[in-house]
């Protein structure tokens, strides 16, 4: 068994990296794969807007001409000027059930950090922050959200054994399409948007809703910046959020809550698809975009995947719209499923609000650290 480290301009190269996953959970029914030029995009330089400030490597494990891992080191410039911190990352991570095959690819990340003066590593993490991280330590019978990872139980012992400790742990929690929000919290949201004067933007086409991306991504950025790893996205990364997002929402799924003519808050709810994606195989043609929009148009699932509210308004009542927007948007849609996406632990009133209103946490992701 050897490790090499990938040339991203060598097509090949990044076809054996991208597809190494679908081989390995090849007989995984949780599974869901992401979409295959999105995939090969994130190895791309040319193609994707973290290579305009930062730098990652990749890396594939071989053994008698087979692929049995693969992982990426990378260094993150944005966050470390933004924060002070020294601190490398490490994503892409999959390996077969063999702890040696997992130690060589992470011992070629360590020294891949130490010849570039970081202290500190931490990880798995996805290229640009506002995407899905962690290790699903919890919840391996369900499968995972669009554009979650999912993987196999082992990976967190694996993890532990190259010498990383638990940094946090974010929770997805379930809520069931026909729950009743309790009176009171309609009660308490009627009261509060009379009271302080907050209303609901809501959006009949992608366009209008591409007109807000701006306003959206500055309240954004002051929601999560107290967040551990925040650090302010570019402006080239916030486009190809936003068209991820609005490639798979319905305009009456992304909601505001304004102040006079101010967004204060959002809701992102979107249809999940990932039924779809699996009978694709993640490939859009020549076929596989028919099985996705088919299934949005049946799925009974919906992810709530992005809430969030300014700092100076958190506690003074807004909270309580932002949730009972939630429950009003399943409702609409008759979905009999939400899957309440990637809460962190320690947002304790975010988890005492979902909590109150049904939710039940039933995954759990963990990012994790090691000095170096």
């Amino acid at each position: 068994m050897h490790i090499r480290k990938l040339d991203p301009k060598n097509k090949q190269d990044v076809k054996t990296f991208v597809q190494f996953p679908f081989a390995l959970y090849r007989d995984c029914p949780q599974w869901v794969p992401p979409l295959v030029s999105s995939a090969m995009n994130a190895l791309n330089p040319k193609k994707h807007p973290f290579y305009l400030h930062s730098e990652a490597d990749f890396f594939l494990a071989e053994s008698n001409g087979s692929v049995v891992g693969r992982i990426a080191a990378v260094n993150n410039r944005l966050f470390n000027q933004h924060t002070g911190a020294n601190t490398a990352f490490f994503g892409f991570f999959e390996v077969i059930e063999d702890i040696a095959v997992s130690h060589a690819l992470f011992d070629t990340v360590f020294t891949w950090a130490r010849e570039r003066g970081f202290k500190r590593i931490v990880g798995p993490k996805a290229l640009i922050g506002a995407e899905g991280g962690g290790i699903l330590v919890e919840g391996h019978e369900h499968r995972p959200a669009l554009n979650i990872p999912y993987n196999f139980a082992y990976y967190n012992a694996f993890i532990k054994a190259a010498g990383f400790e638990k940094d946090y742990d974010h929770l997805s929690g379930y809520l069931p399409g026909d729950y009743d929000l309790p009176q009171r919290l309609l009660e308490i949201s009627e009261k509060v948007k009379k009271r302080r004067g907050y209303w609901i933007k809501s959006f009949e086409s992608k366009d209008e809703m591409r007109a807000w991306i701006p306003k959206v991504q500055k309240v954004h950025s002051q929601a999560f910046s107290r967040g551990m790893y925040f650090y302010p996205p570019t402006d080239e990364e916030t486009r190809a959020t936003a068209d991820m997002i609005m490639s798979v929402a319905h305009p009456s799924l992304i909601k505001l809550v304004m102040k006079d003519e101010d967004v204060i808050g959002f809701i992102f709810s979107y249809h999940d698809v990932s039924a779809g994606l699996q009978k694709s195989r993640g490939r859009l043609f020549p076929l596989g975009w028919i099985h996705i929009l088919l299934d949005r148009k049946r799925t009974e699932w919906v992810n709530v995947n992005g809430v969030g509210l300014l700092p100076e308004y958190q506690g003074l009542g807004a909270n309580t719209i932002l949730y009972t927007e939630v429950a009003k948007s399943i409702r609409a849609f008759e979905f009999k499923h939400a899957d309440i996406v990637q809460i962190r632990e320690d947002n304790f009133a975010s988890r005492s609000d979902m909590e109150n209103m049904g939710v039940q946490w039933y995954k759990r992701h963990r990012s994790y650290h090691r000095d170096l």
